[in-house]
């Protein structure tokens, strides 16, 4: 899937947000799960990756964190202003892999919410690369993605992610401090995991 065709995606969902396949119209419960099992954080960093409608960013605001969030669609962007005219949230259209340089290792926390798995696997290594790269020293990354064993093949998007790709992470610098491996209600598998930065 090239960048553009997700702002397709958005395009051709016109009014119907619900059609774009992603959406969930509502902060995604993992996120929400894991955040009330720590304390908040009022003031710190937040960065949300591939942002989409900005519900789960909204919700980063809503607990006190300066939020910054991305999406390479404008079309994404313009709807999080849309919905969330008063947000104190900083959205903007922006490419994971040309992030402004004072990004770079500037949050204390990271929110990736199934952006590795929409992109093709020959740049997997590069994409988990670049979500790393926004963690700041003593940062932590959130990560929801779906599953798959190691050996698994993925002959079509999404392609699921698995523990050896996450050990990318490891190589850049985080350490991973919760892994869980879940089951949908329609069988679907998910990975939600924790890092950090030391």
């Amino acid at each position: 899937m090239t960048l553009r065709s997700f702002e397709d995606i958005y395009l051709q969902a016109g009014d119907d947000l619900a059609a774009v396949p992603w959406a969930e119209l509502r902060p995604r419960p993992a996120l929400v799960e894991w955040l009330d099992s720590r304390p908040d954080r009022p003031g710190a960093t937040a960065l949300v990756i591939a942002c989409g409608f900005g519900d789960d960013a909204e919700e980063l605001a809503r607990r006190g964190y300066a939020v910054r969030a991305f999406d390479v669609a404008p079309t994404a962007i313009a709807r999080c202003r849309e919905r969330f005219p008063d947000s104190p949230v900083d959205y903007r259209v922006a490419d994971l892999f040309a992030l402004p340089a004072d990004w770079s290792g500037g949050h204390d926390l990271v929110v990736e919410i199934q952006t590795v798995q929409s992109l093709p696997r020959d740049v997997r290594r590069e994409t988990i690369t670049a979500v790393a790269a926004t963690v700041g020293r003593g940062g932590e990354l959130f990560v929801r993605a779906s599953g798959r064993d190691d050996d698994e093949p993925t002959p079509h998007r999404p392609w699921p992610v698995s523990r050896a790709d996450l050990a990318v992470l490891a190589d850049a610098g985080l350490s991973e401090e919760r892994f869980d491996d879940t089951r949908d209600a329609r069988g679907g598998r998910w990975f939600h995991a924790a890092y950090r930065r030391a």
